[in-house]
C-alpha cells in the first residue's frame, strides 16, 4: 500500500533526489525503476505497431533517433572501413556545423551526450578539483553527477554574479560547464555567455559547453554564434536534436589537445561511439538547415496555442517549448479526482500522463528519452508540423492531453492501477 499525503508532504517527506531536480517517489524510486517504466512504454510501442504499423505511433519527443543511412552507404558501414572513407569528411562537416576553425579544433564522436560529458571529466578533472556549471536554471543531471566518482566537487549557478563569487571562493576551479539552452528550455543570454567565459579564463579553468540543443537553437532561433565561435575551450551537442536527424550520438568539438586528451579516456573507458555510424553522421550535417529548427518551434507555438485554450494558465511556455510542470499535472488531476491527498509524487504524475498518451494514443513523449529523465516537467518541443498533421492537429492533440489528465485523476483513487501503468505489475 502506498502512504498517502499532500503535495508538499510527499515533496518534504521524499526531498530532491541525489543528481536530480526533483524529488523521487515510492513506484518510481530510482533508476531501476526507470528502466522498468522504459520497458513497459516499450511493451506498449510494440503492441501498437504489430497491431496498426509503425504510422501508429506519432514521435512528439522532439527527437530524432533513427539512423539515416542511403541504402547505397550500407556497405561502408564497417568500424574500420566508414573511418578511412570519411573520416575527413566528417570532421570538415562537424567543424562548419559548429563553427570551428580546422587548424585550431577537431571533433569527434561519443556513443551519447553523456558519454562525451563524462570523457572531459575524466580527462580533464583530478580528485579534489572543483566543477562550476551555469545555467538559465540547473545544470543538466548528466553535468552534476560526472565529477563525483572522480572525488570532484560540483557548485551550481544561474548567472554571472554567481558564477563569479563561485570562482572567487574556490581555489581549484579546473573545469566551468556552460549550459546556453537548459533542461527546462531557458536561454542564457548571449553577455552573459560572454562574461562567463571570460571569467573562467581569467580563474584558469577549461570552458565546456554542454550544447546538447544550444548547438542549433541559439544559433537558429536566438542569433547567437555557433558553439566554438563562442569562445568555449571545447564542447557537446546531441546529433537527435533539432535540426540533425540522429543517431543518438554525442558530437564533441573545440581545441585540438584538449580533443585528443578526451578521445583517448573516451577509448580507454568504452565511451566512443562506433566509427562505422560516420556515413550517417556525415549525412545527418549535411541535410541540417536552421530553417528547419524555426519550422519545429512554430509547429511547437501552434500547439502551445491549443493547450492553453484547454489548460488555461497551467500550460507553461519558454520561447521554444510549451510545458505541463510536474506540481501543475498533479495538482489538476488531484482537483479533478476531489481528493485531497495524493499518493504520488509530481514526477510519477508526469510518468503516468506520459504513459496514457503512448497507449491510448501512441503520442511519444520526451518523457521516456532520458533514464532517468533530466526534468519532472511534461515537454511538448520542436513538434514536427507534418506529425501533428498526421495525428490531427493542435486541437487533437491538446484533447488526448486534457483526456489523460482526467483519466489519471481516477486512477489517483487506486494507487496499486498507477504502479500497475508505469511498471507493468501490481
Amino acid at each position: 500500500m502506498i502512504p498517502k499525503g499532500t503535495i508538499k508532504e510527499m515533496k518534504d517527506r521524499n526531498g530532491i533526489a541525489a543528481g536530480l531536480p526533483y524529488a523521487r517517489g515510492l513506484i518510481l524510486s530510482d533508476t531501476e525503476d526507470d528502466f522498468r517504466k522504459l520497458q513497459r512504454a516499450w511493451k506498449i510501442i510494440r503492441l501498437r505497431v504489430d497491431r496498426n504499423g509503425p504510422d501508429s505511433v506519432y514521435n512528439f519527443s522532439g527527437l530524432e533517433r533513427s539512423l539515416p543511412l542511403a541504402a547505397n552507404a550500407l556497405q561502408y558501414c564497417d568500424d574500420d572501413i566508414a573511418p578511412a572513407l570519411y573520416g575527413d569528411q566528417f570532421k570538415a562537416v562537424a567543424l562548419e556545423h559548429l563553427g570551428g576553425i580546422p587548424d585550431r579544433h577537431d571533433a569527434v564522436l561519443f556513443n551519447r551526450m553523456t558519454a562525451a560529458i563524462f570523457a572531459t571529466h575524466l580527462a580533464l578533472i583530478k580528485p579534489g578539483d572543483v566543477v562550476v556549471g551555469i545555467s538559465p536554471t540547473y545544470s543538466h543531471p548528466a553535468v552534476v553527477r560526472a565529477g563525483k566518482p572522480l572525488g570532484a566537487r560540483f557548485i551550481d549557478t544561474q548567472d554571472e554574479r554567481q558564477l563569479a563569487m563561485a570562482l572567487a571562493d574556490e581555489s581549484r576551479v579546473a573545469l566551468v560547464v556552460l549550459t546556453r539552452l537548459a533542461v527546462t528550455y531557458d536561454v542564457l543570454p548571449l553577455e552573459t555567455i560572454r562574461a562567463a567565459i571570460r571569467l573562467a579564463h581569467d580563474k584558469g579553468a577549461v570552458v565546456f559547453a554542454d550544447d546538447a540543443g544550444g548547438a542549433r537553437v541559439g544559433p537558429a532561433v536566438f542569433d547567437q554564434p555557433r558553439m566554438l565561435e563562442l569562445g568555449v575551450d571545447i564542447g557537446a551537442t546531441g546529433l537527435d536534436k533539432y535540426g540533425t536527424i540522429g543517431p543518438r550520438l554525442g558530437l564533441l568539438a573545440g581545441d585540438r589537445s584538449l580533443v585528443a586528451r578526451i578521445n583517448a579516456r573516451a577509448f580507454e573507458f568504452g565511451l566512443e561511439a562506433r566509427p562505422m555510424l560516420y556515413p550517417a553522421v556525415v549525412r545527418s550535417l549535411e541535410q541540417y538547415k536552421p530553417d528547419r529548427v524555426r519550422t519545429l518551434v512554430a509547429a511547437t507555438k501552434q500547439l502551445a496555442r491549443a493547450l492553453r485554450a484547454t489548460l488555461g494558465d497551467r500550460l507553461h511556455e519558454t520561447p521554444v517549448t510549451a510545458q505541463l510542470r510536474a506540481e501543475d499535472i498533479l495538482q489538476i488531476t488531484l482537483e479533478r479526482s476531489g481528493l485531497k491527498e495524493s499518493p504520488i509524487v509530481p514526477f510519477e504524475a508526469t510518468a503516468a500522463i506520459a504513459m496514457l498518451l503512448l497507449e491510448d494514443y501512441g503520442i511519444l513523449t520526451v518523457h521516456f528519452a532520458g533514464l532517468p529523465p533530466g526534468t519532472s516537467s511534461l515537454l511538448f518541443k520542436f513538434v514536427p508540423p507534418e506529425t501533428l498533421e498526421r495525428f490531427g492537429g493542435a486541437e487533437t492533440f491538446s484533447r488526448a492531453v486534457d483526456a489523460s489528465l482526467h483519466k489519471l485523476a481516477e486512477l489517483l483513487k487506486n494507487p496499486s492501477d498507477i504502479r500497475a501503468l508505469l511498471l507493468g505489475d501490481g
